[in-house]
């Protein structure tokens, strides 16, 4: 065992029993960071504002805060990016993480001092986890990437700004500089195309033994690989062991990495958001995500079905439930108050308390009624794939309300990798699985409303084409699983192909 490989599991050892406090103690964890929260930035203008002073409970803290997205919110942050401080939370921030925003153009999303270290201790501890669970620590012997943004950082009114991805690079232990891919030159290439063949050539003949990133840009990156070499990524990376991604489901992904590799692979999931981190996956072979609850995030959730209320219901960590989705509300140490990430999450344990993404809170389909929700067209997708034997590089579904002729239905704009023999049953099973999972689709189905699912092909690299004509491709950027209007779709027609 070398001195690396011992220091990293006593390490590993120490960082779970720290984790297993808070784990174990988690409605008195919340209620403690709450109450942190609240008194650190009682002074702030966001405090005054809502009277921070006056809050003793959680009755009080949601009574006084309300629920706001990025656009609730820009009165305060435009005063923060203005350089004013003492905004939403005490001095000024350390950067801001700019993201593209749906209605309001780049967003600019505070890091502060204190919630720093929760995204770099959460990163950490989620290998420390697995480490210490699988006793496999062999990888730090070899070298490791990380697909990620330009780690060039600009700066707005003496606060520094890039993507997450790219300030998380200035954080990486100096001990581990020499191990880590790409070079900080390869990194700082904006181009996404140029920097993934960088990428490659810089490589292609080390040893790599962990590889992070986004499913589909890791596939690029993978195929780009076999392309210049030959064979599979177990041959041309024998010690390749671990891959940790984020961000999106990988089971859609998982079956194309599987032929990729060529090898079994462990894997981490890690829940990741400018916002702050989240959740991380903590048992290899189990559901779920552990939920961070001692990150200086104060968690809140709202019924997704209630969600467009008046008056939904809004609760803590105390009152959730199994199998329900929710609407992520949260509260943070960068300032971020009852703000609405976007996402919707689904708990599947509560001993400790385990969560997996559902999808986006706008990321649906409701065209007539059916409320279907990403996790949904995810598992038809990786179900239909499982009884034909096609490979789907990437999919996204939107709804086709007037069509030419016959009945409204989902159409299913699918890349395939390997087209299955029969497109006519690849969509029955697509179709029986969104019956099996939806009932409001099946009621429509059934009703004659809706008639089943139809498929379209897209060309190889027509996702990849889209997203560059339309100023989106990069590691962080991704298409969303589904959308309740046809704005992707129309721009995805012009690479649709004809299949036999």
């Amino acid at each position: 065992m070398s001195l690396k490989t011992f220091i990293a599991k006593r390490l590993a050892s120490r960082a779970v029993r720290k984790v297993s406090k808070w784990r174990e103690n988690p409605i008195e964890t919340q209620n403690k960071v709450r109450d942190g929260l609240v008194k650190s930035a009682k002074n702030t203008l966001f405090g005054k504002d809502h009277n921070f002073g006056s809050i003793k409970n959680y009755e009080d803290f949601k009574n006084n805060i309300p629920v706001r997205d990025y656009e609730g919110l820009s009165y305060y942050i435009d005063k923060m990016v203005d350089a004013q401080e003492d905004i939403l939370w005490k001095g000024k921030p350390l950067y801001f993480a700019k993201t593209s925003g749906t209605t309001s153009g780049a967003k600019y999303i505070p890091i502060t001092k204190e919630s720093m270290p929760g995204h770099i201790n959460a990163a950490r501890n989620a290998i420390y986890t697995y480490i210490n669970e699988t006793g496999n620590a062999d990888f730090l012997s070899g070298k490791m990437i990380f697909l990620q943004g330009s780690p060039i950082l600009s700066s707005k009114n003496g606060v520094k700004l890039g993507r997450l991805s790219g300030i998380v690079a200035h954080y990486v232990p100096s001990y581990l500089g020499e191990s880590t891919k790409p070079s900080w030159k390869t990194n700082c290439i904006e181009d996404w195309d140029t920097k993934v063949n960088s990428i490659v050539e810089e490589t292609i003949n080390e040893k790599m033994t962990l590889i992070s990133g986004t499913p589909s840009w890791v596939q690029m990156y993978f195929e780009k690989l076999i392309e210049k070499k030959g064979g599979k990524i177990g041959d041309i990376f024998p010690d390749f062991s671990l891959y940790i991604y984020g961000g999106v489901n990988y089971t859609p992904y998982k079956k194309k990495f599987e032929e990729l590799v060529g090898k079994k692979t462990d894997s981490i999931e890690l829940y990741p958001a400018s916002e702050g981190f989240i959740a991380y996956q903590d048992k290899q072979g189990e559901e779920g995500m552990l939920l961070l609850l001692d990150y200086g995030i104060y968690y809140e959730f709202i019924p997704k079905n209630e969600f467009f209320d008046e008056k939904p219901t809004r609760i803590d960590i105390s009152k959730v439930e199994l199998g329900i989705d929710y609407v992520l509300i949260l509260n943070t140490n960068a300032g971020l108050w009852g703000y609405n990430i976007g996402d919707t999450i689904r708990f599947v344990s509560l001993k400790p308390y385990k969560v997996i993404v559902t999808g986006r809170i706008k990321h649906f389909i409701s065209a007539f009624g059916e409320h279907v929700i990403s996790k949904e067209v995810e598992e038809a997708i990786s179900y239909a794939c499982s009884k034909t034997n096609g490979i789907v590089n990437e999919f996204t579904v939107a709804p086709q309300v007037n069509p030419k002729e016959g009945l409204p239905h989902h159409e299913w704009l699918v890349e395939f990798d390997k087209v299955p023999d029969s497109l006519e049953e690849f969509e029955d099973y697509l179709d029986e699985s969104m019956r099996d999972q939806n009932i409001y689709y099946k009621d429509l189905i059934e009703g004659k409303i809706l008639r089943t699912v139809i498929v379209s092909c897209i060309e190889k690299g027509g996702f990849h084409n889209y997203m560059r004509a339309d100023g989106k491709l990069g590691g962080q950027n991704k298409i969303p699983k589904l959308t309740d209007n046809r704005i992707i779709a129309g721009k995805l027609s012009e690479f649709k192909i004809a299949v036999n």
